[in-house]
């Protein structure tokens, strides 16, 4: 059956559209790629948060928050539909703070971004130490540890399971998917696109565009020039350890399995996905500092992966205005923007019109004059 709308992309951001559209009742084609692809939804730390998102950028804050409130709905509905615990959890989250000079630095950090909202009381406080211990009873800090921010909103959820969801559920409300698909050409032709497949053609009058570091020169085939680059991010993981730490924190959760996630870098922008020795020494440092215990654990793996970043590290949301009917949907957040993309973004790309509150997000914001 010829689809209504064709999906590029097979990530947690792709998915999670060809997802909520299948829900509205389009007939969607998901298209994934091939195993030799970047897969950053492969290479996620798993945090589903808020605290800290949005500085600079009023919308992106509220883009997150009302993704966030939409999570435990989105959470039930497709662990309902297809018997995959997502182990999502929204007790709370923690940014440790090194130093008395970390603990007012991350205070007036947060104490921005509240007043850049500039309405209702704060969704965050400041733990100093010995409130920190009390959450945290079966942790000794390090030394240098003077507190943590605490975000009332935050939580962490398994992000392969997440992906593995979307992509059982998809055919369950009429979807397809399909695997090993690259696509090489778009060929707007009337009011259809045409993509060109490595033998073969498909054809569908509404597209979008979710193919994260593949994304830009698909786009630009339809009139969409999206700046990204890639920004390499490491962690590591440990053997499994009884429960200790019942919260999960930026850059240190464990997970359901038993397992400590630690991460992530923030290396030099280019397509390398190797790992490093100096990455791991640097994140166990880091941890050690905060975690002085776990130096005596041992790591049984270390992997790299590739984000999503435009200039300002904000998402792209945007329709064609030379070729209506193609979308471009990207973010380095997929797996806390899953619901939205799910629910609102999937909605406005049925009705064929991107809402107002998402024109901060499209792509024109970075189309800076230059000097004569």
């Amino acid at each position: 059956m010829r689809p209504d709308i064709i999906v590029i992309g097979g990530g947690t951001v792709g998915a999670a559209i060809a997802y909520g559209l299948a829900k509205q009742r389009q007939q969607v084609l998901l298209l994934d790629g091939d195993d030799g692809d970047f897969r950053a939804a492969r290479a996620n730390f798993g945090l589903v948060w808020l605290q800290g998102k949005g500085l600079g950028m009023p919308a992106y804050q509220a883009l997150t928050r009302d993704s966030i409130a939409l999570w435990r709905g989105f959470t039930n509905e497709i662990e309902a539909e297809t018997q995959i615990d997502l182990a999502y959890e929204q007790n709370g989250g923690l940014a440790f703070c090194l130093g008395e000079e970390g603990f007012e630095q991350r205070r007036h950090d947060l104490m921005r971004l509240h007043n850049q909202r500039g309405e209702g009381a704060p969704d965050w406080e400041m733990l100093d130490r010995s409130a920190l211990q009390r959450l945290l009873p079966k942790v000794t800090l390090g030394p240098n540890v003077t507190g943590a921010s605490f975000g009332r909103h935050d939580g962490h959820a398994n992000p392969l399971r997440l992906l593995a969801a979307l992509h059982g559920a998809l055919p369950r409300h009429g979807g397809s998917i399909r695997h090993r698909a690259r696509v090489e050409r778009i060929e707007p032709m009337g009011r259809d696109f045409r993509l060109i497949l490595d033998g073969e053609t498909l054809v569908a009058p509404r597209i979008v565009i979710a193919a994260g570091l593949g994304s830009p020169a698909l786009a630009r085939q339809v009139g969409l020039e999206v700046p990204l680059r890639p920004e390499r991010g490491q962690v590591l993981v440990t053997e499994r350890l009884e429960p200790f730490l019942p919260l999960p924190a930026s850059g240190l959760r464990q997970t359901g399995e038993g397992t400590v996630m630690i991460g992530a870098t923030k290396d030099r922008p280019g397509f390398d996905v190797s790992t490093t020795a100096e990455a791991a020494a640097g994140l166990s440092r880091k941890t050690v500092e905060i975690v002085p215990a776990l130096a005596q654990v041992r790591l049984v793996r270390q992997w790299a992966g590739l984000r999503i970043m435009t200039p300002d590290g904000h998402p792209i949301y945007a329709q064609s205005q030379s070729h209506p009917g193609a979308f471009v949907a990207l973010c380095h957040s997929g797996v806390t923007l899953a619901a939205f993309h799910a629910e609102t973004l999937a909605g406005a790309i049925a009705a064929g019109v991107l809402p107002e509150n998402l024109s901060p997000f499209h792509q024109r914001r970075f189309d800076v004059p230059q000097a004569a």
